[in-house]
């Protein structure tokens, strides 16, 4: 008894410790937006999908002014409960938490994106390039949502991969998923 106790102990010390460790998020408190409020039955999370900004990002401009405004926009303007994404990703390799992981993300396009993480990186990636801190910080974050959520590599694409009316997230950052680094470099980590 004692020894399967002490195998036990051993299996999930050692679990944990391949385990990604949790990226450091900056809270939607710390950017200076608001908690969001929803009456939705919590979604439970079975994809990852990649986006981009869509709208060229200039070096030096302000994260967590542009995340207040988006805010704003999303529930005065779209109506929508919140920040259309999860985690927001700055050129630095910043990750901002935006909408609620329970609460379904929004989207401008006919997927459903029900039971998807939303992770956008700023700028428009079909005329910029991801910084190397973006492309590191997107596959931390998502190697510890794949652990979190028990999801397979398989589970990770982007948003262009589930609808036809986007080229979301921009040529310069497919590049890296349809390539096959991107997952490569998420396995790496788990």
């Amino acid at each position: 008894m004692k020894l399967v106790a002490a195998l036990t102990v051993l299996l999930a010390l050692g679990s944990c410790a391949t385990a990604p460790p949790a990226p450091d998020i900056v809270s939607v408190d710390s950017w200076g937006g608001s908690a969001a409020t929803s009456t939705a039955a919590p979604q439970q999370i079975t994809h990852i999908t990649i986006h981009h900004q869509g709208e060229i990002w200039k070096d030096g401009a302000d994260v967590e002014a542009y995340l207040r405004r988006l805010q704003q926009w999303s529930r005065l303007t779209k109506r929508w409960a919140d920040i259309p994404y999860h985690y927001v990703i700055a050129p630095d390799g910043r990750i901002y938490a935006a909408r609620p992981l329970a609460q379904a993300g929004d989207t401008n396009t006919e997927y459903d994106p029900r039971g998807h993480a939303l992770v956008m990186l700023v700028g428009n990636f079909e005329e910029q390039q991801p910084t190397p801190a973006q492309l590191n910080a997107a596959v931390e974050l998502t190697a510890w949502l794949v652990r979190q959520h028990h999801l397979g590599l398989d589970a990770i694409a982007s948003h262009k991969d589930y609808s036809r009316q986007t080229v979301c997230p921009g040529k310069n950052l497919y590049a890296y998923l349809e390539s096959g680094w991107f997952k490569a470099e998420v396995g790496k980590r788990l």
